[in-house]
């Protein structure tokens, strides 16, 4: 009877904590899975006449364009990162340790900037082909030049911005190689570049995998590049058939054969992650020793590896100056500081929520792990790998009818409107930022996590703290540094998010990711390169902190 009367209090004061965490993991886990399901039914409903007609008319452009995008972006990103990131690793030649930072950063441009600097350059009218014809007094048919505005100038955009990911996960896992593997094949008389290809290459292949994975996932998300250089792909079906034909069923299909695609490459992703074994060198292996490459070797090297960060981010800068100097933008008027305050309001509102998500089911998975809240997270992360336009169609088909039902209600009952209380807020928008980014801010925080000792969690109970007295006292003081990285990272991220903020954003609610497609949709580059130029500048935050990593390792 006595031990009855002590530990119901106990169990009384400490449940309702990890209710509440359950309660709102479930709600997070609910609005990830629903833009999915949403977009299952809607394209099964929409009945077959639609699809029957995308599939004689534009499903097979669509398929044919994005899988060759697919194709050249994986390619680029595997040659561009694997090889800077064994050059600046296993070698050393003028410049490597700067170039070894300075690689990461075209992280920080959206594809879709870089997309506008070029063509300003090397369009029939830009300054590249205008001084051509003015050298060798051609006409515009006497020469050939290659045309950026196609399938492959939008790859190249594209792998000039997604090869860090391939880099700095392939340089991790060169890094972390013992030499004694790559010197017994050079003593078996391998050459070093034998050596590579069948010791240090397969050893660090899963790594490379993955963020050739990441990068194709990207790829099948973007709509800026591919919407403004005319390439037919997915992406850019979902955002006609929406806004162009209001064709809702059509949208909803396409959207569904590219979420199919996106949620391939998450279960390979997946998959390739499950096969990858590590294992750690033991303690009397020694570390690769850098070869030294000297003379035209060595400034060959140098020419390689300085040649993306050359067109991945200096050359595009100036060029974006150049033509924000030129431009009638101004940035200091009233217009661009709604856009910028816009941009700013949604994207900090965003990151803290997109935090507090991660915080909540990252913690229900200390507190309860087991079946329930491995799935909630693997529903959250499924984000990643769902493109922006996909997410914002699945959020928008059910919140609409739930807006337009209430508000025949409310006419039929009150003999008043509702108008759109969900669809025409910014919420429904911070929604989609939140299911698509959530991934991002769930890696950071379990990666502070994981230096939280159990014994730590232990120490706080028995001094008389609850689940979120432990939360609040013990895990977020040490998980600072993790939280502030994945709310930077979370809120460029949302910056630079173009599909989500075009169709969901309210009525007279423009960002600078908005203003920049606009102005360069009506083909006023100069004009597109200011907002640009702020998006680029706010995006080299996250990079910075890389960089810093990267310099630390």
């Amino acid at each position: 009877m006595v031990e009855t009367t002590l530990t119901t209090p106990r169990k009384s004061t400490q449940n309702p904590t990890p209710r509440i965490l359950w309660i709102t993991a479930m709600c997070t886990a609910a609005i990830c899975l629903l833009p999915m399901v949403a977009v299952v039914i809607a394209a099964l409903t929409g009945g077959t006449e639609t699809i029957t007609h995308l599939a004689q008319t534009v499903l097979g452009r669509y398929t044919a364009a994005t899988a060759s995008l697919v194709v050249l972006v994986a390619l680029g990103t595997f040659a561009l990162g694997v090889g800077a990131a064994w050059l600046v690793t296993m070698t050393r030649f003028p410049g490597a340790r700067l170039l070894e930072v300075l690689l990461v950063l075209p992280l920080a441009f959206p594809a879709y900037v870089l997309a506008y600097a070029y063509t300003h350059v090397l369009d029939h009218p830009g300054i590249v082909q205008t001084t051509l014809r003015d050298l060798t007094g051609w006409g515009p048919r006497d020469y050939w030049f290659p045309e950026i505005r196609s399938l492959g100038g939008a790859a190249l955009m594209l792998v000039l911005v997604l090869y860090p990911y391939v880099y700095l996960l392939a340089r991790a896992a060169f890094l972390q190689q013992s030499g004694a593997t790559f010197l017994a094949a050079r003593a078996l008389g391998q050459s070093p570049w034998g050596a590579f290809w069948r010791v240090s290459l397969p050893l660090a292949r899963p790594a490379i995998a993955a963020g050739v994975l990441l990068a194709v996932m990207e790829t099948i998300a973007d709509f800026g590049t591919t919407a403004y250089f005319g390439v037919q792909t997915f992406a850019t079906g979902i955002y006609t058939a929406w806004f162009s034909l209001a064709d809702r069923s059509g949208a909803a299909q396409l959207a569904l054969c590219l979420l199919s695609f996106a949620l391939l490459l998450a279960v390979l992703e997946r998959w390739q992650r499950g096969r990858a074994r590590y294992h750690e060198a033991s303690r009397t292996a020694q570390p690769m020793e850098p070869m030294e490459l000297r003379g035209r070797w060595g400034w060959l090297a140098t020419i390689l590896c300085a040649t993306p960060v050359l067109l991945g981010a200096i050359l595009p800068i100036f060029i974006l100056l150049a033509m924000g100097i030129g431009s009638e933008q101004d940035l200091l008027s009233r217009r661009y500081q709604g856009f910028i305050q816009n941009s700013l309001t949604v994207a900090a509102i965003a990151a803290v929520v997109t935090l507090a998500a991660a915080i909540c089911l990252g913690f229900l998975k200390r507190l309860r792990p087991g079946r329930t809240s491995s799935i909630a997270i693997y529903i959250a992360r499924l984000g990643y790998a769902v493109p922006g336009g996909v997410i914002a169609v699945g959020l928008l088909v059910p919140f609409a009818a739930f807006d337009n039902a209430l508000d025949a209600f409310m006419r039929a009952r009150f003999d008043m409107s509702t108008g759109l209380l969900i669809t025409g807020s910014i919420w429904l928008l911070v929604a989609a930022y939140m299911v698509r980014f959530l991934a991002a801010a769930l890696g950071a925080y379990e990666g502070g996590q994981a230096m939280v000792h159990g014994n730590m969690d232990a120490a706080a109970r028995s001094l008389g703290q609850g689940p979120l007295g432990t939360l609040r006292r013990v895990h977020l003081p040490i998980l600072t540094p993790s939280l502030l990285t994945a709310l930077l990272i979370v809120f460029v991220d949302v910056m630079k998010e173009l599909p989500a903020t075009l169709i969901l954003r309210p009525f007279n609610f423009d960002t600078l990711a908005v203003q920049a497609y606009r102005l360069a949709s009506d083909e006023r580059l100069e004009g597109a390169a200011v907002p640009s130029l702020v998006i680029v500048a706010i995006g080299l935050l996250p990079v910075i902190l890389i960089c810093r990593q990267v310099r630390r390792s």
